[in-house]
């Protein structure tokens, strides 16, 4: 008896799931494309959203209370196997650098199993300007983006205010983004 060739095609659909939280839907809802923004565009939407008041943790222990920042902040989630952001980190470390003293770039892996694989990521990566901050209990993804959408970069002002963000990719290495960045920080 020989199986058919869709058993093997359908085990692969059942491993290929997403790592995203529990309560979002898989795909969208029918009727809410018009409602949610495409990736890669800026979004004004949430302007005035408050910067979480959470403490987050490094792999040593380090804590850095979110809601404390005293200056504008860009903050970025991502995951190690979200390949666009595996691709954003180098040019958000080269942002960090670029816009150092004006604005804090935070990155928060939403990783679950942490520092297991956010260190040897960051090691391999050489970042200099970016700290390894973890939230393995995605509370972050779940405030911000319950459909799961990895990267996600939000744009807060210095009163902790959100002034913008981006929802997937974005090329964060072009001078666009530099300018996009001071011009909505200017204007808010």
């Amino acid at each position: 008896m020989s199986r058919s060739p869709l058993i093997p095609a359908l085990a692969l659909l059942m491993l290929a799931g997403c790592d995203r939280a529990a309560e979002a839907p898989a795909q969208p809802v029918a009727g809410d494309a018009a409602a949610a923004p495409a990736t890669d565009t800026v979004d004004r939407r949430f302007a005035g959203t408050a910067i979480p008041a959470l403490q987050l943790a490094d792999p040593a222990g380090k804590v850095l209370d979110l809601g404390a920042q005293d200056g504008p902040v860009l903050l970025n989630l991502w995951a190690t196997w979200c390949a666009p952001c595996v691709a954003e980190m180098p040019q958000l470390d080269a942002l960090a650098g670029a816009l150092e003293g004006e604005v804090r770039v935070i990155t928060v892996s939403q990783d679950i199993r942490g520092g297991e694989v956010v260190v040897p990521f960051f090691a391999k990566g050489g970042y200099t300007r970016l700290e390894p901050w973890l939230d393995p209990d995605t509370q972050l993804s779940a405030q911000f983006t319950p459909e799961g959408v990895l990267p996600l970069t939000i744009l807060f002002d210095a009163s902790g205010k959100e002034v913008l963000r981006v929802a997937g990719a974005y090329d964060w290495g072009a001078p666009e983004a530099e300018a996009l960045i001071r011009d909505a920080l200017k204007a808010s």
